[in-house]
């Protein structure tokens, strides 16, 4: 590399083992794909797939009681498949 830095980063040992494994099968360094991870983050502008937390949000959280709370209300009528395209040509 004609012009470059040094940057010192801490990766758990086992992490790291796997991530060389996996990119030397690639047939690149761990240096190479972390090079390659930045340029597409610099390129997309934020990260270059979804980072997201595994529980839903709020407005997630209240639809689905709503949902819970309407499938147990026994006045709510149920529809089949059928029925329910039915009444959406009606």
């Amino acid at each position: 590399m004609a012009n470059s830095s040094s940057y010192t980063h801490r990766i758990d040992p086992t992490l790291r083992a796997q991530s060389e494994a996996l990119f030397n099968e690639l047939g690149m360094s761990l240096g190479t794909a972390i090079n390659v991870f930045l340029k597409k983050s610099v390129r997309v502008g934020g990260f270059p797939f979804d980072v997201s937390l595994d529980t839903p949000n709020r407005e997630t959280l209240e639809a689905m009681l709503e949902v819970e709370k309407i499938a147990k209300n026994p006045e709510v009528k149920a529809y089949s498949v059928d029925e329910a395209l039915e009444e959406l040509k009606k």
